[in-house]
């Protein structure tokens, strides 16, 4: 049974342009680039949603899915972004 000369290098870098060409292939293909999306935006518009103010944050989970400590960063951002307009 043949072998390989050597084992496969583990951090062998990638080719020059390698990534910008999966990015443009990507593209040409109406992909996402990058990192998949966590919590769509329709769910955390519907976590600051007026009427979800008077829920707790572990009732908000449940009703989007969104983990509680994720929803007190969008919240948390949220008034943040608040009070920076003042």
């Amino acid at each position: 049974m043949a072998k390989w000369p050597c084992p496969p290098r583990r951090n062998a870098p990638s080719p020059p342009n390698a990534h910008a060409r999966a990015r443009a292939v990507a593209e040409a293909a109406d992909r996402r680039i990058g990192r998949p999306v966590a919590h769509p935006d329709d769910k955390i518009e519907h976590a600051r949603l007026p009427e979800e103010q008077d829920r707790s944050l572990g009732q908000i989970a449940v009703k989007t899915g969104i983990p509680k400590t994720s929803l007190h960063r969008y919240l948390q951002g949220l008034s943040g972004a608040a009070n920076d307009a003042r």
